[in-house]
């Protein structure tokens, strides 16, 4: 049979989606990409902030899925909603690259008083502001090339990206600095990619299983449970990242202002994803004072 795959068409989705269908021909399949435009995408003067959380890099890939013209969805994990869409099942993540955020441009001992860096993310602008008050931080869109290319122009002295991008990219070369996820807490599902496919369609879904990571999948449902149970999407200032420690994951977890003046961390042990995911945000968000430095309690 021929699988057809669902991306973005951006030069990173595509990157993604012909690395799986390398892994993929490696198991004798073949396999053809259905390039899918997305509202993030085609709203690219948007603000993220302003999206995020809407699934704006999904709906319409997974709306392929169920209208049947196509058979599998290559997602970045991190671009996924916390809930899959009924019809639908998230069956396969692949072995997971590092989850680190990075700068771009500059690191951060090196970015001078008042430096401007730019992200489009909630989350790591509030951990930039948390560490270094100082800093002026900028939107910023677009594909990563444009990314990359902003830093050191325009008065953009560093940019943040995903780790996992550059290499994917062959850019490792631009990093400055990586960012320890120790406190610069990663988005979740960061460094992954994820496979869905239609709930009864059982052929697809046996020749994606053999994709499985099955670590990766344990962190990035741990991660997604976790933010479920905040119920706010990704568009908040939060993250949280979970490293497999034999049958065990541990979970690290932030809330942050948006302005990064107050912060709750926690992490966590469980050899189940899905409760432990849960019961993070809830020490965050219920036991810790998250909902009061997000306003939730206002």
């Amino acid at each position: 049979m021929t699988l057809r795959l669902a991306t973005r068409k951006s030069p990173l989705a595509l990157v993604q989606a012909r690395y799986v269908q390398q892994r993929l021909m490696l198991m004798g399949l073949e396999s053809e990409l259905v390039l899918v435009d997305t509202t993030g995408d085609r709203d690219a003067d948007v603000e993220l902030a302003t999206i995020a959380g809407q699934g704006v890099f999904t709906v319409e890939i997974q709306r392929s899925l169920l209208h049947g013209e196509a058979d599998v969805a290559v997602h970045s994990a991190k671009d996924l909603p916390s809930t899959t869409p009924e019809g639908l099942a998230l069956v396969s993540v692949l072995e997971r690259l590092d989850s680190a955020d990075v700068l771009v441009g500059r690191s951060l001992a090196g970015l001078g008083p008042g430096a401007t860096v730019a992200t489009g993310s909630p989350r790591r602008r509030a951990l930039l502001l948390e560490r270094r008050p100082d800093l002026q931080v900028v939107a910023l869109r677009g594909n990563m090339a444009k990314r990359f290319a902003a830093a050191g122009q325009n008065g953009v002295d560093a940019i943040v990206a995903a780790r996992a991008a550059l290499v994917r990219l062959g850019e490792e070369g631009l990093e400055a600095e990586r960012l320890d996820p120790t406190w610069f807490v990663p988005q979740v599902g960061q460094g992954a990619l994820a496979l869905e496919a239609r709930a009864d369609d059982d052929v697809t879904r046996e020749a994606l299983l053999a994709l499985n990571d099955e670590s990766a999948l344990r962190e990035v449902l741990a991660e997604r449970a976790f933010l479920s149970e905040l119920g706010a999407g990704c568009s908040i200032p939060a993250g949280a990242n979970a490293v497999t420690h034999g049958e065990t994951l541990t979970l690290r977890g932030v809330m942050i202002a948006p302005d990064g003046t107050q912060s709750v961390r926690a992490e966590l042990t469980s050899g189940d994803p899905l409760q432990l995911g849960a019961d993070l945000a809830r020490l965050l968000r219920d036991d810790m004072g998250g909902r009061a430095l997000l306003g939730w309690d206002a």
